[in-house]
């Protein structure tokens, strides 16, 4: 029975991939500490979800473990055998949050990826190695890009080579204005392509946009469509921070990320990197995003738009996905953006039922 590890498994992406790697016949270890919940407070505790999957999963085993905790990292690694595959999905993954702590955030994204990579390079070096990266390692530059604001949205002049299908691989990290979230997932984002390019280690990054689902803990720093629906559900405010809320994402649901990881693990390309995200299939401004969860759930969202805006933040980001396409032809999207937001709505709805602990 060959084994994956899982960072960050009770979060969003990590604990859909622990489901599909256990339904593929794998033994699963997840490591999850709930640094969530110190960055994001009560509501961003994933506590529930571990406590879920060790429940559910007959072949999985929950590992209490900090990833800046080299030793125990490396001693973890070190007793297990027949690791094939690592996700790495932990991270503090809010731009706003990093400027709070910026020690804490470099040293969970860069710090703790290298203790990760490290660790399958001497106990586990035929493993594939794949690591979430996201768009903010390109930082401010899409911002710059010739931007033509419509009534409900910005969008890319038609002119541009990106206005087709997006923003792809060429384009510059430097230069730029990151947040320091951004610049972190940089170190980490560059450290796992020289493992993979350097040593030789079989490691993909993938850059994705917004990435989203069902199990998404949504928060005010951090899960944009969970944490609208949310508050249209509770009835909590929404603020729009900047740009009109006509900035726009692309949004994949976690288990068609979660797919495309496995297509990777059949075939890894080592040090290869890949825009990942909803593309022209699945994008939306924020305020086509409110329309369509007043549309769907006939709640109303209660928002109001200030003219603050994020530093660093994206006013457009639509990622060109064609070159993991043309990689793994045989990946394809299976959730567009109305039944990424059905899901997510009803699963809201049933967890404001649950008493508050």
């Amino acid at each position: 029975m060959t084994t994956a590890i899982v960072t960050g498994a009770a979060g969003l992406v990590g604990s859909e991939t622990v489901r599909f790697l256990h339904e593929q016949g794998m033994d699963v270890i997840g490591i999850d500490n709930n640094l969530r919940e110190y960055f994001f407070g009560i509501d961003g505790s994933t506590r529930w979800m571990s406590a879920e999957l060790t429940k559910s999963l007959s072949r999985y085993r929950h590992f209490d473990l900090d990833i800046r905790d080299q030793e125990s990292i490396f001693n973890l690694f070190r007793q297990e055998r027949g690791i094939a595959l690592l996700v790495h999905c932990a991270s503090q993954p809010s731009h706003d949050w990093s400027a709070r702590e910026p020690i804490t955030d470099f040293m969970v994204n860069a710090y703790g990826t290298v203790v990760l990579l490290e660790a399958t390079r001497r106990f586990a070096p035929e493993a594939v190695f794949i690591f979430v990266s996201t768009n903010k390692v390109y930082g401010d530059a899409p911002n710059f890009l010739p931007l033509v604001e419509q009534e409900t949205r910005w969008e890319l002049h038609p002119s541009h080579p990106y206005a087709a299908r997006g923003i792809d691989e060429s384009m510059g990290i430097d230069q730029t204005k990151h947040s320091v979230f951004g610049a972190s997932k940089v170190g980490a984002d560059i450290m796992t392509q020289e493992y993979g390019r350097y040593f030789g280690l079989k490691t993909g990054v993938f850059r994705g946009g917004c990435l989203t689902g069902p199990a998404h803990a949504g928060t005010e720093l951090h899960g944009f469509l969970a944490y609208l629906v949310k508050c249209a559900v509770t009835g909590h405010p929404y603020v729009v921070y900047g740009y009109g809320g006509k900035q726009v994402r692309d949004n994949m649901h976690s288990e068609d990320l979660v797919r495309a990881f496995w297509h990777f693990f059949g075939n890894p390309r080592p040090g290869e990197v890949y825009n990942i995200g909803g593309s022209r299939h699945s994008n939306c401004s924020i305020l086509e995003a409110i329309n369509r969860i007043e549309s769907l759930s006939k709640l109303r969202v209660r928002h109001s738009i200030t003219d603050q805006t994020r530093s660093g933040d994206h006013i457009w980001w639509i990622s060109d996905i064609s070159k993991f396409m043309h990689h793994y032809p045989s990946w394809n999207y299976t959730y567009s953006l109305d039944r990424i937001l059905e899901q997510i709505i009803e699963a809201a709805t049933f967890r404001s039922r649950w008493p508050r602990s």
